[in-house]
């Protein structure tokens, strides 16, 4: 059997060439703001790519860097400035954030409108409702697109989900939901986690364990897709699924590196303008009303 490697490089290209388009035509520029606090290297890595993925595609980037000593009354300051700038259609605080500050709390403070990762509570909320008009988290939404190239129709086939994260695992299982999968969300309390995964049509990995998932836990024929980040004892790095392993067994596999994560900035972008949209419309509506 020739296994699929599914090239999230390219499909988030894909993605990135509509978003310029869908900007292209629109009455003004959509701004994107990212609060980055302290000074963590790989923080500041995706802060960078982020940035420079916005002038890529014609969005207007705006930052704000504080301290690893700031306090939550300052953060949320920043926060607050940039849910009343009307430049501004999109707001990410980079997670994680130092301690004592608490992330989740922080991330609760960004107009709903505006929150393109996804994470408040109206978001999450209008996800596991079934709700088609809030913003969902970037990764799970191009872990999905990867999976619909090259399965277009999920309807009734089963999946698994190895991690209930806020950030991923709970969202992915209910993106898979609402495309009619049976879900599964496992994790580490999951009693027979290999035989739970072995019976997936959809694998997807998500907890943070270099090359957790070895072939014996794979579906002969199943999708998989590594959300893991990792890196070995040799410093290499890989993701939650053994590659070696898993690349005869599975019939189609989105890799680490190269998978997932392109799409994840993709996702981004095409959330921002998805906020500007929605904001501009909400306006329109509002000045309509006020002139009846």
């Amino acid at each position: 059997m020739s296994t699929k490697i599914i090239d999230g490089k390219d499909a988030a290209r894909i993605l990135r060439e509509k978003v310029a388009l869908d900007v292209s035509k629109l009455e003004s520029q959509p701004g994107l703001a990212v609060i980055l606090v302290g000074d963590d290297p790989a923080s500041k890595i995706y802060v960078r790519n982020k940035i420079k993925a916005c002038e890529s595609v014609g969005i207007r980037s705006f930052e704000s860097r504080l301290p690893a000593k700031a306090t939550e009354a300052e953060v949320t300051a920043e926060i607050q400035a940039f849910n009343d700038n009307p430049n501004v259609h999109g707001i990410l605080l980079q997670l994680p954030v130092p301690k004592p500050l608490d992330g989740n709390r922080l991330v609760q403070m960004i107009a709903p409108e505006k929150d393109v990762d996804g994470l408040s509570f109206v978001n999450a909320g209008k996800l596991a409702s079934g709700a088609r008009d809030g913003l969902v988290p970037c990764t799970p939404q191009g872990a999905l697109i990867l999976i619909k190239s090259v399965l277009p129709d999920l309807t009734g086939m089963e999946a698994v989900v190895i991690g209930r994260s806020n950030l991923f695992g709970k969202p992915m299982a209910q993106l898979l939901l609402q495309e009619n999968c049976t879900v599964t969300t496992a994790h580490s309390r999951t009693r027979g986690l290999k035989e739970v995964c072995a019976r997936a049509d959809i694998l997807v990995a998500a907890v943070g364990q270099a090359r957790m998932v070895k072939g014996d836990w794979v579906n002969p024929g199943a999708c998989v897709i590594d959300v893991g980040i990792n890196r070995d004892d040799d410093g290499k790095l890989c993701g939650d699924v053994d590659f070696d392993e898993v690349k005869d067994i599975a019939g189609a596999i989105a890799p680490v590196p190269g998978g997932v994560g392109p799409m994840t900035i993709a996702c981004l972008l095409a959330n921002t303008v998805n906020a500007y949209t929605s904001i501009l419309e909400k306006k329109t509506a509002e000045l309509s009303t006020q002139g009846q």
